[in-house]
């Protein structure tokens, strides 16, 4: 442990000291692995408890834009997705097992990829997977933009993109959910700005800093919420400014204002959040393939024991799930929290143990 950790872990001791059980909530998948690789969990102080939040795109996605996709693929559609996605379950199968099948799924490792696969295929229609948070919807938005400017007819989007904070909104009116302070996500950050966080304290008193991903930058992100905390004054700290500024990347906000539009979505285990997601707007509608060619789908009747949906509302830890690390493993994942590579399943079946080093 370097010593500039230590000193970290020291002042969280001394600011937790003699204080209730204090529910900290990492809203970033990213901030949740990082946190696990690097041993974090394992030097809190007992009554400090970090609980993961619904920051992993993937995982809230619902069955039913795993279903579209998977049927665009029976109707000869190039669906072109993120690697993380292709084990996601949908109501009946995922899309793995539909490009085992026969269906045509590349990985892309951008959007903007899409612009030449469809420059390549003249003839198929290629669909993005578009899910993401405001961290990579710009770059989605661009590639509509693109797309526009070179005249190619055969680039789609199939969107799910989702915004953060009416997220946390929606959280902190759920009465079941106990969060004492957000550890906020610094890569939404830098796109929207620190500053779009500051309802959580002035509209719900909520300590919240917004932190980088390195061992320190986490820590002291943390010792941001626990002074906050200590003094009973609540704000939102920006601990990652070398990178997040008060009014984010104006011009990313600009590209993705241009494609898109705010949107009442679904959210897998919260449901329906108003004005919660994108949409394209109207004049963009010829990139949109649920405009263009919208598929019907029947979904199964799918019964299952898993709560990913608790899990991403920090009420539950997934050990506590009764499928976790038994049915439900990364290889034969049951629910999407064990799939993506910032799933909070994924990552405490990985280094859910004492593995950690700094």
């Amino acid at each position: 442990m370097r010593s500039g950790h230590v000193a970290l872990v020291k002042r969280i001791e001394t600011l937790a000291k003699g204080k209730k059980k204090l529910r900290l909530m990492e809203v970033c998948g990213t901030h949740t692995v990082a946190i696990f690789r690097s041993g974090i969990r394992q030097v809190l102080p007992e009554n400090v408890e970090l609980v993961s939040g619904p920051g992993c795109p993937v995982c809230v996605t619902n069955d039913d834009y795993i279903d579209k996709a998977i049927e665009y693929t029976r109707e000869g559609f190039i669906v072109a997705t993120f690697g993380d996605m292709l084990k996601v379950p949908g109501s009946r199968s995922s899309l793995a097992e539909a490009q085992a099948e026969g269906g045509d799924v590349r990985i892309v490792y951008s959007p903007l990829d899409c612009v030449r696969l469809a420059k390549e295929n003249p003839r198929a229609k290629v669909i993005f997977l578009a899910v993401g948070f405001e961290t990579t919807a710009p770059t989605a938005a661009a590639t509509v933009l693109a797309a526009k400017a070179q005249g190619i007819r055969n680039l789609f989007m199939l969107s799910a993109q989702k915004l953060v904070p009416p997220a946390l909104r929606f959280l902190l009116k759920d009465t079941s959910v106990k969060v004492d302070g957000f550890l906020l996500p610094g890569h939404v950050a830098v796109v929207i700005g620190a500053d779009a966080f500051k309802f959580l304290a002035d509209e719900f008193k909520i300590p919240s800093a917004v932190g980088g991903f390195e061992a320190e930058e986490i820590l002291i992100a943390l010792v941001s919420l626990l002074k906050q905390i200590d003094s009973g004054r609540v704000e939102v700290t920006n601990d990652y400014c070398s990178v997040v500024k008060a009014e984010g990347n104006v011009a990313a906000q600009k590209i993705l204002a241009q494609v898109y539009e705010v949107a009442d979505v679904s959210w897998r285990g919260m449901g329906m959040i108003p004005a919660s997601g994108l949409r394209m707007r109207d004049e963009f509608a010829a990139f949109d393939i649920e405009r263009v060619e919208p598929v019907a789908i029947e979904r199964a009747d799918k019964k299952t024991a898993c709560h990913c949906g608790e899990v991403l509302r920090g009420l539950i830890n997934p050990i506590e799930c009764p499928l976790f690390g038994k049915a439900c493993q990364p290889l034969h994942a049951i629910g999407p929290c064990m799939v993506s590579v910032e799933g909070v399943c994924a990552a405490w079946f990985k280094y859910g143990g004492n593995n950690f080093t700094w």
